[in-house]
């Protein structure tokens, strides 16, 4: 820590006000209308994941100033944040609004759940998720968009064009070599188009 704060002063005032233990008005608007986040977890040895989360604005719901729903939408099944989460239930959540450089951090515990009654309010195209996490949450703060502006993240002149960036089908083809591109890319299209939710 001696040698991080030769090189970095002390943050300044306002960088450590703004840290929040709960969800205020601010944050409950952000979530509100954020359609995307990242999930960042470590597992009891401390091995981390970072894993995208999305869908229509609200998809996570704000329970009270302590606690949201984060519903599990179907992925890959993989389940590396719910396993991690099982060993250690300390998570970070990154929200994202498009078109706005700020981001929300959320920090705290997270508890699967699975009954029915809790899933019932997270439904979407007629489906409930198989699970949620209920967080409680312990810090809160509003980032500053230093980083979304030098990335230009949401200039449409800075994104890829078609084709500059190879299928995840041709991906999974050349990394695995147990599939041929076509074939991939045949079941990435069914699976976006029949197993969203």
């Amino acid at each position: 820590m001696d040698d991080l704060r030769t090189l970095y002063p002390p943050p300044a005032g306002l960088a450590v006000d703004k840290q929040l233990d709960h969800l205020d008005e601010f944050a409950r608007l952000f979530i509100a209308r954020s359609p995307f986040l990242v999930m960042a977890t470590a597992d009891g040895g401390g091995n981390c994941d970072a894993s995208p989360r999305g869908d229509a604005p609200g998809f996570v719901v704000v329970l009270d100033e302590k606690r949201l729903l984060l519903p599990d939408r179907p992925g890959n099944n993989r389940v590396d944040s719910l396993s991690n989460l099982a060993a250690n239930p300390r998570l970070g959540l990154l929200f994202f609004v498009p078109g706005v450089l700020e981001t929300l951090r959320v920090n705290g515990r997270a508890e699967m759940v699975t009954d029915t009654a809790t899933l019932g309010g997270l439904s979407a195209q007629d489906r409930l998720p198989k699970s949620a996490l209920m967080v409680t949450v312990e810090e809160v703060f509003f980032h500053c968009g230093k980083a979304l502006k030098r990335s230009a993240l949401w200039d449409p002149a800075r994104h890829a064009v078609p084709g500059e960036i190879p299928s995840l089908g041709r991906i999974l083809a050349g990394q695995t070599g147990k599939i041929a591109a076509k074939e991939a890319e045949t079941r990435i299209a069914h699976a976006y188009e029949a197993h969203l939710y």
